[in-house]
């Protein structure tokens, strides 16, 4: 078994956290700054390792501003070392500059050898991706054959980054027909090499013109394009950036329209060069008229964490409870989030501020005990929160400077001088995670986490929904020891009526298991709590606070692996139940759940979409149980079945990220997100990662007529544990977002249903067309739609941009089905020439009930082809073709006109059949 890399460890717990990408990177006067490149602490400590990344991205500068034509290249680059690396003078404490936040992240590959870089993209056109993924191998220079120079392919990879475009191949089709006959797909049309299929067996390999199914007409799977070493075109970046003459993105006027890729699929057809043009970056720039200077550099070390927490004690905060909420989430942050060895202080304020703790370093529970005794106790006053962060900055300032810091910022009132002191955050280097609580809390303040790279988030009064305790257990550190990372299992509330029972289960599953610990909180008295484990034990030790009125129980060691069985029993008040638990190894990836929404701000009628990654290392989860339940500014809760279906809101199927449109805009004001996912039997991990947006792996080149094959590409091994069922119960905080310009109810429908995005058509019986598609709602994707528009076309570029006017399908027997279910349409062509040989294109649109439509569909495309007649049968003693070991006789039907045609035809056949002979001897 090839166990998974603790790299991939890291991944899961610094990169795939966090309520929205956090990127610090700026363009200022066509210069990129803030880029952050982290090296994964499990790479092995190696100097070199940072001149490869200096130079990787020295070296794309260049290309990417030629490629760009003079518009954009890389000013500076702060590279994250990690901490278990040796400290040298030139290392400097990092400011805002987290894992969290890494644009690229620099790690060993979960498969040995598969060092492909890619970028992780979660959204659809135009849209910035996630973060860069690169191997020290690949850095190293140990793929130049199949990937090309480092810092072409670094390019490449930005361009998926930055502005949202995606790859001009395709690994699952690499050709198509048109007009019937087999294309490479590839961008541009005018990338010269040779179709062609590498056989091996019992160690020697022979190169073969590839062959057409004789019934489909298309080549068979293992037919591969092997490009020209030596070319002249100049595009695509997109399609393979590691052919030397490639030096330009595809335009409107060389792209290759018709190839079934992810770019014209995610992209409308259109070229990634129009993509590039549309975006925010183009047009805030102009061509430079001279070369731009080389990329600087600043080598940024992690250090210990330092985090200060700024609780308000206005007289605000005795309303609803909420003070003492503050001291249960507090509490849980102090005595399970924070992890080991970390430095915290605590200020209190209402119109002044107070130092209730200067910063101590926990490594034990005496430590977490002293902090908690400091959690403030009674509510009075105003609100100056102002006060609480320059205070805060005191008490860092003591021991350390506030570069790199944290503080945790609570408050629930109003406070209109919030702004006077934004300069000062600016300059602290800290990072302000915001707790807003209530509907009053400051509006300003989500500004200071926007500014600072931290999470922002929302609990309301509703006890039930435990907002404010999910808010404090996501704030584990974006730099933190990996053993010490607080995963969050479960997070309910109820309120009861008469002698009411909350039961329920837990699964602890064996990636997780130290540390865990049970959390229930009451509102009025201690309810009766039983808690049994897997083999039916029950387990007594909780412990009682009843002035905070909550009980807590530390699982000691490691916590027995399967279901664990809850039941609280009380009357007339609300119960939470919230568990916690750290992984079970320092070797094994947890299973991780992360959530965010695509913005951190939403106006209606637009739509948002939320999202969650579920992975274990770098493998996707397959097929879990995910729920986010979105809470409004007045308590109300939408509660939405996230997939992983590739359709609606979901960029790619199979990726292990499960998204929704959300469209339930209740009032203006915030909005906070949880998520909830189960595995069960039936949920997996996947056996192969899906097609990455990442560089092209070139399978060979053709060196002077000569085929030269690259290594294959690393597959996966059978053997490991990926393709087996897990079972594991997780909660994630989302984070939160801001609505504005919702009116007053009714709200009207202003959503119409979304696009289509996975259409997909077959030839069926010679004449007849099969379509396939994920139905869309009423809106965007939910409920039902009214009605379909088919249209077909023989010119793809004809349906796009006249849709209107192609030609309409009859449809009248089509009833749309329910979001979200599968359509199926059979239809036969009329009133269209419809022969051998000829494309069709076909589109879609979605219509509601109140004639809103859909934007169109992806467009399909089916070739007729229609087999040759039968040649006749074989000899019994000819070989079957497959058995020759030579390469096939040319095809030189095309050559008829040539003197000496027919002679050469006879010596042609008779050569052929001696190869037959020979072979089969």
């Amino acid at each position: 078994m090839v166990p998974f890399k603790t790299s991939v460890f890291i991944l899961a717990l610094h990169l795939l956290e966090g309520a929205l990408s956090n990127s610090l990177i700026q363009l200022n006067n066509n210069g990129y700054e803030g880029i952050v490149i982290a090296i994964d602490p499990n790479v092995p400590e190696d100097e070199a390792l940072i001149q490869q990344i200096k130079d990787i991205v020295t070296q794309a500068s260049p290309y990417l501003f030629a490629a760009t034509e003079k518009r954009f290249y890389f000013k500076n680059v702060a590279i994250l070392i990690p901490e278990n690396w040796q400290t040298k003078p030139e290392y400097v404490r990092p400011k805002l500059e987290t894992y969290k936040n890494a644009d690229v992240l620099v790690a060993e590959p979960d498969t040995p050898g598969n060092d492909e870089p890619y970028t992780e993209q979660i959204g659809n056109c135009g849209e910035q991706g996630e973060r860069i993924y690169l191997t020290p191998d690949f850095l190293a220079g140990k793929k130049l054959h199949e990937y090309g120079p480092p810092g072409r392919a670094f390019v490449h990879e930005w361009a998926h980054l930055r502005w949202g475009v995606f790859n001009e191949y395709n690994n699952d089709q690499k050709f198509y027909l048109s007009n019937g006959k087999n294309k490479a797909v590839k961008c541009s049309g005018a990338i010269t090499g040779k179709n062609l299929v590498n056989k091996c067996q019992g160690g020697s390999c022979i190169t073969k013109a590839c062959r057409s199914d004789r019934v489909t007409g298309q080549y068979e799977k293992e037919c591969e394009f092997i490009p020209d070493e030596q070319q002249t075109e100049k595009a695509s970046i997109m399609f393979a950036q590691s052919i030397d003459s490639v030096v330009e993105f595809c335009t409107e006027q060389n792209h290759n329209k018709e190839a079934p890729n992810m770019q014209n699929e995610k992209c409308n057809l259109r070229s990634t060069w129009e993509v590039i043009s549309d975006s925010e970056d183009f047009k805030k720039t102009t061509p430079m008229n001279t070369q731009p200077p080389k990329p600087t550099f600043s080598l940024l070390q992690i250090g210990q964490r330092i985090v200060c927490l700024v609780l308000d004690k206005s007289g605000s905060m005795a309303i609803g409870d909420r003070l003492n909420r503050l001291k249960q989430a507090g509490k849980l942050f102090l005595l399970q989030t924070v992890e080991q060895g970390s430095w915290v202080g605590m200020v209190a304020f209402d119109s002044a501020a107070y130092i209730k703790s200067e910063l101590l370093q926990i490594h034990s529970s005496t430590d977490r005990a002293a902090l908690v005794k400091s959690l403030p106790a009674a509510a009075s006053g105003g609100t100056s929160i102002c006060s609480g962060l320059r205070s805060a900055f005191t008490v860092i300032k003591k021991k350390y400077p506030t570069d790199g810091s944290e503080i945790v910022l609570l408050t629930d009132g109003e406070d209109n001088t919030i702004s006077g002191c934004f300069n000062e955050v600016k300059q602290s280097g800290a990072i302000i995670h915001t707790v807003a609580l209530g509907p009053s809390a400051a509006e300003e303040l989500e500004e200071l986490s926007k500014m600072t790279g931290g999470l922002q988030t929302y609990a309301s009064d509703q006890i039930q929904n435990n907002g404010l305790i999910d808010a404090f257990g996501a704030l584990s550190s974006g730099n933190g020891a990996l053993s010490q990372r607080s995963i969050q299992l479960e997070s309910k509330g109820l309120t009861l009526q008469d002698t009411q029972w909350m039961n329920g289960t837990v699964i602890v599953d064996s990636t997780v298991g130290n540390d865990t610990l049970f959390l229930v909180t009451w509102t009025k008295q201690s309810p009766q709590i039983l808690l049994w484990d897997p083999s039916g034990k029950i387990q007594n030790g909780f412990l009682v606070d009843a002035q905070t009125k909550m009980a807590y129980f530390q699982i000691p060691g490691t916590a027995k692996v399967g279901i664990w069985t809850y039941s609280l029993q009380t009357s007339l008040q609300t119960l939470t139940l919230t568990v916690t638990s750290r992984p079970s190894s320092a070797t094994l990836p947890p299973i991780t759940v992360t959530s965010k929404m695509n913005k951190d701000t939403g106006k209606f009628p637009s739509p948002l979409i939320v999202y969650a990654n579920i992975r274990q290392g770098a493998k996707p989860i397959l097929r879990a149980d995910v729920t986010a339940v979105i809470e409004s500014a007045n308590g109300k809760t939408v509660t939405l079945k996230l997939l992983d279906n590739g359709a609606g809101a979901d960029a790619t199927k199979n990726d292990g990220v499960y998204s929704r449109y959300f469209t339930a805009y209740d009032t203006n004001g915030r909005y906070s997100l949880k998520v909830w996912a189960l595995g069960g039997i039936n949920a997996a991990r996947q056996r192969e990662i899906p097609q990455q947006n990442g560089a092209k792996y070139i399978s060979g080149w053709i060196e002077n007529g000569e085929v030269k094959w690259n290594p294959p590409r690393p597959e996966n091994n059978e053997n490991d544990l990926q393709d087996k069922q897990v079972c594991f119960s997780r909660t994630s905080s989302g984070g939160s977002f801001v609505a504005s310009n919702v009116p007053v109810a009714p709200i009207p429908d202003l959503f119409p249903p979304c696009q289509i995005t996975d259409l997909k058509a077959e030839i069926q019986g010679g004449e007849l067309i099969n379509l396939t598609w994920t139905a869309p709602g009423d809106d965007y994707d939910h409920g039902r739609a009214h009605k379909y528009i088919i249209r077909i076309s023989t010119s793809i570029l004809d349906l796009r941009d006249k849709f209107d006017d192609s030609l309409q399908v009859n449809t009248t027997d089509l009833i749309p089905k329910d979001a979200n279910s599968e359509e199926v349409f059979v239809f036969k062509p009329e009133n269209i020439t419809f022969e051998n040989g000829t494309d069709l294109f076909i589109a879609v649109q979605a219509v509601d009930k109140v004639n809103l439509t859909s934007e169109i569909s992806n467009i399909a495309r089916v070739s007729l082809f229609i087999p040759p007649e039968a040649p006749p049968e074989a000899s019994p003693e000819a070989p079957p073709e497959t058995s020759s070991p030579f390469v096939p006789c040319p095809d030189v039907s095309i050559n008829s006109t040539i003197p000496g045609f027919h002679i050469l035809k006879i010596v042609w056949q008779w050569i052929g059949e001696l190869q037959l002979k020979i072979g089969s001897n």
